[in-house]
Formats: C-alpha cells, structure tokens, sequence
C-alpha cells in the first residue's frame, strides 16, 4: 500500500501515513474551506488500510480545528473504533499544548466519545 503524504498548508494539516512504519500522524491547524473534500483522501486511505487487521500509531497534534473539522475528526475516529472491533491493535495519541486548554478538552471529549479506542492525551 502507499504512504499518504499531504503538506500542510495554512489552512489544513499535515497528513503523513506511513503504511510500512504503521505510523499515522495528522498535524496542524484544520480550518480548511472544503472540510470533506480536503479529508476524503484521508478516509479512505484509513478505509482501506484498516481492510485487514494492523498494528499502528495514529498521533493527532491539531491545536486548532474549525466545527465541520470537528466533524471530520469524529468521522476519523469511526473508521478506528471500527478497526478495533475488526482485530487492529491501535495506540491513538492526541497531543497537545500545554496552554492548550480547548486542545485537552477536545482529547477528553474524544476519549469520552471512544472509551474502546484508549486515547491517550500527551501533554506537550
């Protein structure tokens, strides 16, 4: 399978999934104008890499994200709660700034939404 590379831009986040490492990170701001169409890329990548059972690491360091990312994000965390139920063994890290308030609020909503998933919030 390849790797998903997309470049951060000043509205969207980096996007770097790296089948053969099994690390998946998303990172930077997500305010982009066309939310679904910037992330359907990104879905359906996570689609089809988690058509069979992985083992990985998917990072998330968005310090902030517009409503309709917000969305998105939960659409993100779908597609993993279903690859666990489906045999993946995921570590799902959602970083942020210490003075980051809204970003440890978010992981704690995010952890409360997916209790199977174990997100662990890193404080960085």
């Amino acid at each position: 399978m390849e790797n998903l590379i997309l470049e951060a831009t000043k509205y969207t986040p980096a996007i770097n999934f790296d089948a053969q490492t099994h690390q998946l990170t998303i990172e930077g701001k997500s305010t982009p104008e066309n939310t679904f169409e910037f992330f359907k890329p990104v879905t359906d990548w996570l689609k089809s890499y988690f058509s069979a059972p992985q083992t990985a690491t998917i990072a998330f360091n968005i310090p902030y994200f517009n409503s309709s990312s917000s969305r998105v994000m939960y659409d993100l965390f779908d597609i993993l709660e279903k690859a666990k139920e489906d045999g993946s063994s995921l570590t799902v890290l959602w970083k942020y700034a210490a003075e980051n308030e809204n970003g440890e609020e978010s992981g704690e909503e995010f952890q409360e939404d997916f209790e199977d998933l174990n997100i662990e919030l890193v404080k960085i």
